[in-house]
């Protein structure tokens, strides 16, 4: 049985180097200044033969009011609420402090099992924090330093024990089931067939991106039908790549949501930098890209960045634009988004345009959609055979050029490999081939094949028109006999 081990504390005493470490990887930003994570994020940790989910929390302030910090801390008592198990933490080297004993007040009430540990510790300057620690009543100290790897042993030996009941309840809980298996289904043609199906165990990876404020936040909270994700009206808000997995309407996904991302030349700090890094490694992990704009300020400069970021790394893409719910002559806005997106981005063209409300919940079956077609597209595969028809066809159309009087042969056009779709042509003097011819091609592929608003791309491979033997001499009657005498010999 999997339990749940939530690590809570005051800002900046190490809760995620710890997550880091726990889960293998360096997921959560880490940076000296307090406050870097706002919203949960959970994890797949493992120490030694133990295997449960960890969750890095915001840091407690001593605040309750509507402010940024007063929301931070409810989410954080919400993963107190979540969580079986709950690692408090607190700086060895400052000691303890009155937010610290109100904390643990909390903690003492909220949750059937606390874990103390001293961070920090390395060293002798951090042994009166220790000592200190004692005074909370939460039973003996860890002694432990997060970023070194010290005292993950003695963590193991406290986890242990719980880890075992955890797994004895869940023994004694779970219902007998009875297994069928259908003998007359062929698996192999079944797996084939949805190879690119998602999956409880491989979801759909959608990543929402966008420009600071845009509401990718409030969006992915309405779908998931609760307040998981911090909220507000401060652009900015979103720091880490958070990701949460969901069952859409029937489609499992795992929805990731990234930071605002602003232009270049704006984004000075480092701790914003890291946001924006993290970001850009969500949507190269993702399948699905959804863009959200605001309908007020739509198809700024920045979000053509971002949607081109998305082509570019292969990616399928949806343009969601939101907070339609204020928009007042929706008609006209919407003919006026079509026209400026087929202009402005025309390397999605046929790509997905939906208006959404992240407030209400407007349109999220129709962006639900756009999402599982651009996937399908996105794994599309076309037969060889189909494909050679469809390019003679194109020949007879529109035959390619001939640069410098040397005429350009299109011999047979193959599909190697999907996601997103990619195509080799063979051809001679592929170097001379224009850019417009391959665009002529690109697009006919992707109107003749449906394939709308992908990434497609199309490698020229040449081929030889030479005579692999021309050149090479008859062999002579003294060469064959040469050759049988050898032979018998």
């Amino acid at each position: 049985m999997s339990f749940t081990l939530a690590i809570v504390g005051r800002p900046n005493v190490g809760k995620s180097t710890l997550f880091n470490r726990l889960v293998g990887q360096r997921l959560a930003l880490v940076d000296n200044q307090p406050g870097v994570t706002r919203d949960l994020r959970e994890g797949a940790a493992r120490l030694g033969d133990l295997r449960f989910t960890v969750i890095d929390t915001a840091g407690l302030e001593n605040v309750t009011d509507d402010s940024l910090q007063g929301r931070m801390r409810r989410l954080t008592e919400r993963a107190v609420d979540m969580a079986d198990i709950c690692l408090f933490m607190i700086d060895a080297r400052t000691g303890l402090t009155a937010t610290d004993q109100v904390f643990a007040d909390i903690l003492r009430k909220r949750s059937a099992h606390v874990i103390l540990a001293a961070n920090k510790a390395e060293g002798a300057a951090a042994d009166a924090g220790v000592l200190e620690a004692y005074s909370l009543g939460l039973g003996e100290p860890i002694r432990m330093s997060a970023e070194h790897g010290e005292g993950l042993n003695d963590l193991y030996a406290q986890l242990m024990p719980l880890a075992d009941d955890f797994a004895e309840r869940a023994r004694a809980d779970a219902p007998e089931t009875d297994v069928t298996i259908d003998e007359d289904i062929d698996a192999d043609e079944a797996i084939d067939e949805n190879a690119h199906r998602p999956t409880e165990a491989r979801p759909l990876q959608v990543a929402v991106v966008g420009r600071p404020n845009a509401g990718k936040s409030t969006l992915i909270n309405q779908i998931i039908g609760e307040e998981r994700l911090l909220t507000g009206p401060e652009a900015g808000i979103t720091r880490d790549a958070i990701s949460l997995q969901v069952n859409w309407d029937g489609v499992p996904m795992r929805l990731f949501d990234t930071a605002g991302m602003r232009r270049k030349a704006k984004v000075q700090e480092k701790l914003e930098k890291l946001s924006v890094s993290d970001g850009l490694r969500a949507v190269k992990f993702a399948e699905v890209v959804v863009v959200l704009l605001d309908a007020a300020i739509p198809f700024e400069q920045q979000d053509l960045r971002i949607a081109d970021l998305a082509e570019r790394e292969g990616r399928a893409v949806v343009i969601a634009v939101n907070k339609w719910d204020i928009e007042e002559d929706r008609q006209q806005k919407l003919r006026d988004l079509r026209e400026a997106f087929e202009r402005l981005l025309p390397q999605l063209r046929g790509a997905p345009l939906v208006t959404v409300s992240a407030k209400t919940g407007r349109g999220l079956d129709r962006l639900q959609a756009a999402i599982s077609r651009a996937h399908d597209i996105w794994n599309r595969r076309v037969p060889t055979a189909a494909l050679n028809r469809w390019l003679n066809g194109m020949l007879e159309q529109h035959p390619p050029p001939a640069p410098q009087g040397r005429r350009i042969k299109l011999r047979y056009i193959t599909q190697v490999k999907t996601r997103p779709p990619g195509f080799v042509v063979m051809c001679s003097h592929p170097d001379k081939m224009p850019a417009s011819y391959t665009r002529y091609l690109v697009n006919g592929l992707r109107e003749d094949f449906d394939m709308p608003g992908t990434p497609i791309r199309l490698h020229l491979r040449g081929q030889s028109d030479k005579n692999p033997f021309k050149g090479r001499k008859k062999p002579g009657k003294s060469h064959l006999r040469k050759h049988i005498e050898g032979r018998r010999s």
